[in-house]
């Protein structure tokens, strides 16, 4: 299996499956000589974690991760990260009885395709058990971004309900379990979930995330686009089908002049902007304005309805999918989408250095 790595010099590669021994992922063209402990990479993943609450998965992970190789004395070395996360609560036998169908929704039919073979149990290397794995190669990230870049997510839409934009605080978002910015939508999410999940069914939802702080001229104008970089980074994410940049599909009900945005020399000086239609790219490269970016994630489709499907024997049959899943992916894909987007600044930062000094 090809296409397990992402980046240009800051590279990340993961490895393992949801229902093997453990996953985890090296990290390559990591300068040296940053501070970073495993308790730093650990604050990221307890964010993602499973089981932290009645709106996602109850499997539970503790998620320790174990820095094997690429630091010393609380130091990177320069030389390859390895990152390592046992899995410790695998419940292969809720697979069992659907082994030889395919799941609607998922990727068994098309894996089997690809190669012929693949593993049952939760999905294997198409589990989202994987993203653990770019979490913590986030923390890793954000150390190259260091304190004056923010990168920070939030949960706008459940559903068919979304968020307030005149109630946005990023305050909220860490005093609720849905990473929520509208302190008024979290008892309608409660109660909107709490019906989904005592259905055994599931819903999807859109997550946007900022980066602030980030400085001008990062990317290129065309095949290393910090736009396309950062829309490919979110598109592998699991169940993500659909990414925005700035106003995104909203533009299109725009006129140039409402779209434009305006600018002006601020007080220091300097070329500024009046809005941030854009999303903080122009032309593939950064303008100095927030990057924003929104990527939508679809329903999870194990569910407790039984759907309609076949078996690798080519036979029409009936699948109930058990186990233990999330009625919205879209609350643990926050901490995700902010490590892809800290992983893509991280990688633009460097190129921008390698060419521009």
């Amino acid at each position: 299996m090809s296409y397990n790595s992402f980046g240009h010099i800051f590279r990340v590669t993961t490895w393992g499956e949801s229902h093997g021994p453990a996953i985890g992922c090296v990290i390559d063209g990591v300068p040296s000589r940053l501070a970073i402990s495993a308790a730093e990479i650990q604050h990221f993943l307890d964010q993602r974690k499973p089981g932290q609450n009645r709106f996602t998965t109850q499997r539970k992970e503790a998620d320790i991760v174990k820095i094997m190789s690429g630091t010393f004395e609380g130091m990177t070395t320069g030389t390859p990260i390895s990152l390592m996360i046992e899995n410790t609560d695998q419940r292969s036998k809720d697979y069992s009885d659907n082994k030889d169908k395919y799941r609607p929704g998922h990727a068994d039919f098309t894996y089997m395709e690809k190669y012929g073979i693949r593993d049952h149990r939760g999905g294997g290397r198409s589990s989202a058990r994987e993203t653990a794995c770019r979490v913590a190669a986030g923390a890793i990230a954000r150390k190259i971004l260091g304190d004056s870049i923010q990168v920070k997510a939030a949960l706008v839409q459940i559903g068919d309900h979304e968020i307030n934009r005149e109630n946005w605080d990023w305050d909220e978002v860490g005093n609720n379990p849905f990473w929520c910015p509208d302190k008024a939508m979290v008892p309608v999410w409660e109660k909107y979930l709490d019906n989904i999940r005592k259905n055994g069914s599931s819903i999807g939802a859109v997550i946007e995330v900022h980066a602030s702080g980030v400085q001008a001229g990062l990317g290129a104008p065309v095949y290393a686009k910090l736009d396309s970089d950062l829309a490919a980074a979110m598109m592998t994410i699991n169940a993500v089908k659909g990414v925005e940049i700035g106003e995104g599909f909203n533009a299109a009900r725009l006129t140039g002049e409402e779209n434009a945005d305006e600018m002006y020399m601020d007080a220091d000086g300097k070329p500024a902007f009046n809005s941030n239609h854009a999303g903080g790219i122009l032309g593939g490269i950064s303008t100095g304005n927030d990057i924003v970016c929104r990527f939508s994630v679809k329903p999870t489709s194990s569910i407790l309805t039984p759907r309609k499907t076949v078996d690798t024997q080519g036979k029409e049959t009936e699948i109930v999918t058990k186990g233990r899943h999330d009625p919205c992916v879209g609350i643990r894909a926050v901490p995700i989408g902010e490590a892809m987007m800290a992983c893509v600044i991280a990688d633009h930062i460097m190129l921008h250095r390698a060419q521009q000094g």
